[in-house]
C-alpha cells in the first residue's frame, strides 16, 4: 500500500515504524525469521510423519509374508530371526528350548576364528549341552555324545556338526510341525493373511 495521500492508515504506521528503536525493529525481524523457521520445520515433521507411516507399512507387510514362509520348510523358519524368536518361545512351553540353544551355539561357535577362543567355546558348549547330566542337555544318542567329546581334544569349528546336525533333526520331526499347528502361529498367520486381504482391498 502507498502512503503518499494525506491521511492514510499506511502513513501513520510508516511514521510509527520509522519513530521506533532500531533493536525494536530488529527484534521483529529476528521474530519473524524464527516463526518461518519453525513453520518449515512443522512441514518437515508433518512429511517426515506420512514417510515413517510408509516405511511402517512396507515393514508390516515383510513381516507377514515372512510369517507364512515359516510354514514352507524349517529352513525358512531358522533364516528368520523373528521366526526363530517366534519358535523359541514355543519351545520353552514344552520346557525343550535347549534344543535350540544348543544349534544357535553351534551356529555362533563356526564364525570363531581365533583358535584359543574356539577350544574354550568349545568347552563351555559341550558342558552346557552336551555331555551327560549336563544342565541343558540335549537329546542326543550316546555315540554321537563320544563322539562330540573326542573332537574336543583337537576343536575345530566342525566339532559339533553331528551333534547339532542330530538335534536339528529332532527338532524339524517333532517340535516344529507341533509348532505350526500352535494356536500362537494360527493367530500369527490369520493375521498375516487378513494384512494381506485388506491390502489387496485397498489397491
Amino acid at each position: 500500500m502507498s502512503c503518499w495521500m494525506p491521511g492514510c492508515p499506511a502513513l501513520s504506521t510508516c511514521r510509527g515504524l520509522a519513530a521506533l528503536p532500531i533493536t525494536c525493529l530488529e527484534r521483529a525481524k529476528d521474530l519473524k525469521t524464527r516463526l518461518g523457521i519453525l513453520l518449515h520445520k512443522s512441514e518437515l515433521g508433518h512429511k517426515t510423519g506420512s514417510s515413517s507411516k510408509l516405511q511402517l507399512g512396507s515393514r508390516w507387510r515383510d513381516s507377514s509374508r515372512e510369517v507364512l514362509e515359516w510354514r514352507e520348510s524349517f529352513d525358512q523358519l531358522l533364516k528368520s530371526k523373528s521366526g526363530v524368536n517366534a519358535f523359541h518361545t514355543f519351545l520353552k512351553t514344552e520346557f525343550s528350548e535347549e534344543n535350540l540353544d544348543f544349534w544357535l551355539a553351534c551356529e555362533d561357535f563356526k564364525k570363531t576364528r581365533s583358535k584359543t577362543k574356539l577350544a574354550s567355546k568349545a568347552n563351555r558348549i559341550f558342558e552346557e549341552f552336551v555331555q551327560s547330566e549336563a544342565p541343558r542337555e540335549v537329546n542326543i544318542d550316546h555315540e554321537t555324545r563320544e563322539i562330540t567329546r573326542k573332537n574336543l581334544s583337537g576343536a575345530t569349528s566342525a566339532c559339533f556338526n553331528e551333534a547339532q546336525a542330530k538335534t536339528r533333526t529332532l527338532m524339524e520331526k517333532d517340535s516344529y510341525p507341533r509348532f505350526l499347528k500352535s494356536a500362537s502361529y494360527q493367530d500369527m498367520t490369520k493375521q498375516a493373511t487378513s494384512r494381506g486381504t485388506s491390502k489387496r482391498s485397498h489397491t
